[in-house]
Parts: structure tokens; sequence; C-alpha cells
């Protein structure tokens, strides 16, 4: 297994008011201590912009950038997202950095809330998403995924098989997202494992997603309260995942990430870290199996 961290794991997000960030310098230490190799990228500001002073900070670590989360508006008809992605297509390839994740933003900050689409927005969308794969092709050029994602514009398993169904791109198969989105991602597994490119793993509460689903709860909320627990321990079936996705010949990367949100820098060796090394322990466990 191609197992990598992600800063989300250490609380560092994008959306702004989120949490406590702890510097890179703090989270990068931590991924070396814990043995990882390899690394998404994080938020815009979290790493370098220039591909060289990137990759020459990660290597001091003994880490690669093998991914990175792009938000990007798909579904305005009077938006061309394609300039921009072009730009960031270029920026992955000058880094060589793997995979690049969409996700369909909002337009806002946060996850929260959201538009319904009609008709129009679809096509755009889903239009969209062929055009930014026809520019990415190319042996040298990162792989483009689509990551359903809480608070985006492709959140439910209707909104997801509507993806499936109407366009060619490969996906990011995040298995909280999808969960609490309500899709079990298992079946996306057994159903379109050719579809999935890229995994995050996640393990969830899944009495606290459905109260997400409900309304009961903000996304924020609900990861400030723990939604998301080390891998093995919540509802999700990350065993069977996994084995489901090596029997269709996957190949690609296993992304540990259990969001949190933060209210202070927590001491040397405590916080985030040790979450992060018992989802460690729980993934090897399967790959010895």
């Amino acid at each position: 297994m191609k197992i990598a961290g992600a800063p989300i794991s250490w609380g560092v997000c994008e959306v702004p008011g989120w949490g406590y960030q702890l510097a890179p310098d703090r989270v990068l230490q931590e991924m070396r201590d814990l043995g990882l190799a390899a690394t998404e990228l994080g938020p815009d500001g979290f790493l370098p912009s220039s591909p060289g002073s990137r990759r020459s900070l990660l290597d001091g670590y003994g880490l690669r950038a093998i991914g990175g989360f792009v938000p990007v508006v798909l579904h305005d008809p009077g938006h061309d997202p394609l300039p921009g992605v072009r730009e960031l297509l270029g920026s992955f390839r000058e880094g060589s950095v793997e995979v690049m994740v969409l996700a369909a933003a909002t337009g806002v900050d946060g996850y929260d809330g959201r538009p319904a689409l009609d008709a129009t927005g679809w096509e755009t969308l889903l239009g969209n998403l062929d055009r930014i794969l026809k520019e990415a092709a190319g042996a040298d050029g990162p792989l483009v995924t689509l990551h359903p994602h809480v608070g985006t514009m492709v959140e439910t398993r209707d909104e997801v098989r509507r993806v499936i169904d109407g366009c060619a791109v490969p996906l990011c198969l995040d298995t909280g997202h999808l969960l609490i989105g309500g899709t079990d991602p298992l079946e996306i597994v057994r159903e379109a494992p050719g579809r999935v490119a890229h995994a995050h793993l996640k393990d969830v509460d899944s009495a606290m997603a459905e109260q997400v689903r409900e309304g009961r709860l903000t996304y924020t909320e609900a990861v400030g309260k723990g939604i998301y627990r080390p891998l093995g321990t919540g509802d999700v079936d990350v065993a069977g995942i996994v084995s489901g996705l090596g029997m269709a010949g996957y190949d690609g990367w296993y992304v540990m990430e259990q969001d949190v949100v933060l209210d202070g820098e927590p001491p040397a060796g405590e916080g985030p870290i040790g979450d992060v090394r018992a989802s460690m322990d729980y993934l090897k466990g399967l790959s010895d199996d």
C-alpha cells in the first residue's frame, strides 16, 4: 500500500476561521517522525507556491508531494475555470505532484451550506470536468480527479451518480465525505472500481453523520465534535474498501485524512499525531493481512 498523510489531519484547512493552524515545520516533522514518506499539499500558503522551493522544503523532511486539493467553481456558466486550472496543472507538473484533487466549489467559503443546481448548472459542471480532463491529458501531467465533498456541488448519492454517468472524470474516493453525503463508499468500489483513481481514507461516526445530513449539525460543528475517528474505530468498512480496491487492481495512493479542528497548539508529541499513528497502525495491519 502507498500510504500518505495530509495536513488536514493536523487541522490545517483552507476554510477561514477553521481553527488553530499549526506551522508547517511541526506538521512536517511529525509526519517524518511517524515514518510517512508522502503528503498532500494542504491549502494555499501552507507550503511554498514555487515548485522548487516546495520540493526543497519537503526533501528536508524526507517527504514528497503526491496530491493537492483544488476547490474550483465548475457550475457557473459565466465563469471559465480552465485558465486557473491550466496554471495549476503546470505547477503540479513542474513539482512532480501526481494527482490534482478537484472539488466542485460553491463559490463561497466553508462547507456548511450550498445552492441547488439547475439543469444549466449541471451541464456546465459536467462539461467543465471533461474540458479539464482533456487539458490534463498527457503522459507527464498530473492525474485529475473529482472529490465528492460535503458542502460542494457534488455531495449526495444522486449527485455522485450524476457525475459517474455524465462525464469521464476519475474519482477521489473519500470514504468520509461520501458516507456523510449519503453514499456507501463500498458501493462505489464494488460497482465502479475503474473510476477510483485516488483514495482519502476516513473513518466516521455514522450517528453524527446522520445529524449532518438532517441539518441538526453543520459540517464544521461535526468535525469539531469528532465526527472523524482513527481508522478502524468508526463505522466505515475501511478493511472492505481497501480489500475491494486491491482486488480491482487499484495501485494509487491511500491518503489518511481524519479532519480535525484545533483550539490551540498541542504540547509536543500530543494532539493529532496520536490519531494519525493509530490510523497508520491499522493500515499496516491490513497490509500484513
